[in-house]
């Protein structure tokens, strides 16, 4: 093979020297070099500022014209619910008309509406005063009262003293005479009751009186009624007028549990008190405070509880006094 004829001298050399400056070239290339070789770019940035920046502007503006358009609307809105609107007439039963609603005419004026008036009211009628207010409640009726105390019988009751609207004593001379207050109430009604009535001249406390019928006086008298045996007793009633009575009675047992019932008709309050002696005889005076409605009753029911001997053992009744 023929032999590659060698470079020649210097050759290295001057490459070395041809690069070195080529080199330097690139190194020193002044700045703005890359810009001035790309111009479409440059122009293409400038562009796309440009828009963003109108679109900016266009939707500020969009906004703008939006919340414009939003405060025309609440202004509007405000000045339709503050003028007055005529109220729709009222229908037949009071309630606003309806469209499409099927009506009759009504042979009641209609009027508008009334604030307080209740469904089916109608305003009253115009009237240069005021008119009064109708289904104002009624005056308030007689208080219902009861009250029942016990206590001892005095030595001497006087029934004139004590009854002076009415009073009425039982057993004077026999068991069937009633002694009532003349010119009094009438309003102590003897019912009758369960058992035999008997007469009594035993009792520890006396009774008198001087404005009596049929016997017109009496001067400490002792004398009663009883009856014998459970379940057996005596019923009695005080007609009320409407104002605070007393009604006071005078009864007493011998070896027996009496109970007295006491209650104002037609499901009013009622109150019960026990007297009992299981060995010889007591006496007592019960004390009834009441009101209640004219024509109404206080019913008082006294009777035998139980027996402690087989030999008649009873309640027994004196007197009633009212004031």
């Amino acid at each position: 093979m023929a032999e590659e004829p060698p470079a020649p001298a210097g050759t290295s050399a001057s490459r070395r020297l041809r690069a070195s400056r080529h080199g330097r070239s690139a190194r020193h290339r002044p700045m703005g070099h890359d810009r001035q070789s790309h111009p479409v770019q440059d122009g293409t940035r400038t562009a796309s500022r440009r828009l963003a920046r109108t679109r900016r502007r266009r939707r500020y503006a969009m906004e703008a014209v939006a919340a414009f358009a939003g405060l025309l609307v609440l202004v509007g809105y405000v000045n339709l619910w503050s003028e007055p609107v005529p109220e729709e007439p009222a229908d037949t039963d009071g309630l606003p008309a309806v469209v499409g609603r099927p009506s009759l005419p009504s042979p009641l004026p209609t009027a508008p509406a009334v604030p307080g008036l209740q469904p089916r009211e109608r305003s009253p009628s115009p009237s240069p005063s005021p008119s009064p207010r109708t289904g104002s409640p009624a005056a308030p009726g007689v208080p219902t009262t009861l009250t029942v105390s016990r206590s001892d019988i005095p030595d001497i009751v006087d029934l004139t003293e004590l009854g002076r609207r009415d009073w009425v004593h039982w057993g004077l001379g026999d068991a069937g005479t009633t002694v009532r207050k003349r010119d009094g109430s009438a309003e102590i009604r003897d019912l009758g009751g369960k058992g035999e009535r008997g007469g009594w001249d035993g009792n520890q406390e006396l009774f008198r009186w001087r404005d009596g019928v049929p016997a017109e006086s009496a001067d400490d008298t002792p004398d009663g009624v009883y009856t014998c045996g459970t379940g057996n007793g005596f019923s009695l009633a005080v007609v009320a007028d409407g104002r605070p009575r007393t009604a006071t009675v005078y009864l007493g047992v011998w070896m027996a549990r009496g109970r007295l019932d006491v209650r104002l008709a037609g499901g009013g309050p009622g109150r019960t008190v026990r007297l009992e002696e299981r060995h010889t005889s007591q006496s007592t005076r019960v004390s009834v405070r009441f009101q209640a409605p004219a024509g109404s009753r206080l019913l008082l029911s006294w009777t035998v509880e139980e027996t402690f001997t087989p030999h008649c053992g009873n309640v027994g009744l004196q007197a009633v006094a009212l004031r």
